[in-house]
């Protein structure tokens, strides 16, 4: 938890149900305090997650700090440790797994976040758990906030290994940079689109949930989003309260500036039980809920495992009671091309992305099609068969003699449902060359598509401007070793006489040395076209001029990488790509 001054914002929920009282106590030893009654819990509820695998996990976090000077903090290896752990774990059982670089807002050198989907349900509805993987620089953050992130990771390795049917998305998120200001979750909703956060529900947070003087506390507590989480914990007589000490101070805050509902457990920092909450919980009153709160004794021996027991059971509880479904939904997908059109000269080629996306029940084999081709085209797919989730290129080719002209196609996916998409294909005259601009998106203010590669430096950040409207391309920035690429491929068009590429790029450094330590590469295909470095920046943008007349006739794939080494950062930003032919 983020030390500061503590915000209270309450917002509605709109759209969520109550559930009903939830399933079994957890099986662990009783903390002080009264007993609670043990539950049987229909077939249909949550499974018992197993706290023996919480605390492994927790053992392995602290033997990650131990290894990296006691601590996991952002910008330290240990943190960068800890994401690599809970990456491969989540990789192993099946997750969509993504490292998200915070490219603006964070400290220097702070490591990614980590997001990670399980591949079913709907994707208009989407539940999302989250909770900070680092620590504060003083000790190895197992209560702060290991405890919350290896609750998550345990729940989320549980709804993988019994697999139920889902009624919507579960999304699971990581923080990076916490403990500076709540900088990685700013980063991550400040991301997302209108739409992609309209598609979230509801956002769960869970930071210091073992603390060994511990009370129960809820994120808005009496909220809609709240419900399933206390309807748990009151069926083991815990009698929560509202969580005021953390409002406002930990990752929830940024979803609920954006109107996202939120809720989440919490078992207390800094502040003091009082005699009533003693009386109730047990405990010692007039004592802080962990006395070890941004020490460094916050080790595994910091850690109230019949707390940490009850907040990750009623972690399960309710994902299952939002997104896991008693019917077994019908199997359905979605089919999109992209781009959803070409264009190309008598007997060239052209290629698109065929994507498809298991929208309910469980995934299928899709085999693909196209019809609408005139005399003189071929289309293909490799593969001409994919698992919903997958994506298969198909590959347009026309012979020398095909008619000039615009023809639809229509793709074609057959499971046990069939959808189609559209691809139109425009054959220009031979040896003709229309003026035109060849590069999709390159001013970034559409999305990412159909640039491909480290797509999460595209986006609005703070700290860089556009060089026009309000998105662009952050490449590098970091200040310690990385790389950041983007690429697109397209198709110069033969018959036509020049061809140029034009591109706008503000280079920012921290370095002083006139020697290039950071590099900026442009390609065409294998070779490299031009290199920048540290040592072209400049106070502003600068517009960069290529000829790629010598690739007429061919379909390249134009990338923009930036390299960074271990020292002061460089930040490569692109905006306004342009690919001119004529």
């Amino acid at each position: 938890m983020v030390a500061g001054i503590s915000l209270v914002a309450t917002l509605g929920a709109a759209g969520l149900t109550a559930a009903p009282t939830a399933s079994a106590a957890p099986q662990a030893a009783p903390a002080p305090g009264p007993l609670v009654r043990a539950i049987s819990a229909p077939a249909a509820d949550a499974p018992d997650v197993d706290v023996t695998k919480v605390q492994a996990h927790l053992t392995e976090l602290n033997a990650i700090a131990s290894r990296n000077g006691g601590t996991r903090k952002s910008s330290g290896q240990g943190y960068r440790d800890s994401v690599a752990y809970v990456k491969n774990k989540l990789q192993a059982a099946g997750y969509t797994v993504t490292e998200q670089p915070c490219t603006s807002g964070c400290a220097t050198g702070a490591g990614p976040n980590l997001i990670a989907e399980w591949p079913q349900g709907d994707t208009a509805k989407v539940y999302m758990f989250g909770s900070h993987l680092d620590s504060v620089a003083a000790g190895p953050g197992i209560n702060d906030n290991g405890s919350g992130s290896a609750a998550l990771l345990e729940t989320a390795l549980t709804l993988a290994e019994h697999h139920p049917a889902m009624a919507a998305r579960v999304r699971f998120g990581w923080w990076t940079d916490e403990e500076q200001g709540l900088n990685g979750s700013d980063f991550y909703v400040n991301s997302l689109s209108s739409a992609e956060r309209t598609r979230i529900k509801a956002y769960y947070n869970f930071d210091m949930i073992a603390s060994t003087n511990g009370g129960y506390f809820i994120n808005h507590l009496t909220s809609a989003a709240a419900q399933p989480m206390k309807a748990y914990w009151d069926s083991l007589g815990l009698q929560p309260e509202e969580n005021t000490e953390g409002a406002g101070r930990s990752d929830d805050y940024s979803f609920e500036q954006a109107g996202i509902p939120t809720s989440g457990y919490a078992m207390g920092a800094s502040a003091r039980k009082t005699a009533a909450q003693a009386a109730k919980w047990g405990g010692t009153a007039n004592r802080a809920y962990d006395s070890c709160y941004h020490q460094s004794c916050d080790t595994t021996s910091n850690i109230n495992s019949t707390g940490l027991n009850r907040s990750v059971d009623g972690i399960a509880s309710t994902l299952w009671k939002l997104a896991v479904t008693d019917s077994t939904p019908a199997n359905d997908f979605s089919l999109s091309a992209s781009p959803a059109g070409g264009t190309v000269d008598p007997g060239t080629s052209a290629t698109t992305t065929i994507a498809t996306a298991t929208t309910s029940g469980s995934a299928q084999t899709v085999q693909l099609s196209a019809s609408g081709a005139p005399a003189g085209v071929t289309v293909s797919f490799s593969p001409g068969s994919v698992t919903s989730g997958n994506s298969s290129t198909m590959t347009v080719a026309t012979a020398a003699g095909t008619a000039p002209g615009s023809y639809p196609l229509t793709v074609t996916g057959t499971g046990s449902v069939t959808h189609t998409a559209t691809y139109t294909l425009t054959v220009r005259g031979t040896g003709s060359c229309s003026g035109q601009q060849l590069l999709t998106n390159g001013g970034f203010e559409t999305g990412t598509s159909p640039w491909t590669g480290d797509t999460g430096a595209i986006g609005s950040h703070a700290g860089q401007s556009a060089h026009s409207g309000s998105r662009f391309a952050w490449l590098g920035g970091y200040g310690y070793s990385a790389t950041d690429s983007i690429a697109q491929t397209v198709t110069v068009p033969a018959g036509c006489a020049k061809a140029t590429l034009t591109y706008w790029l503000h280079i920012d450094t921290d370095e002083t040395d006139r020697v290039a330590y950071d590099t900026f590469k442009v390609k065409a295909g294998s070779t490299t076209l031009t290199t920048l470095s540290n040592t072209d920046a400049a106070s502003g943008y600068v517009q960069r001029t290529l000829d790629l007349t010598p690739y007429i006739g061919q379909r390249i794939a134009l990338t923009f990488t930036a390299t960074e080494d271990s020292g002061l950062q460089t930040s490569f930003v692109l905006d306004d790509a342009a690919l001119q032919v004529n």
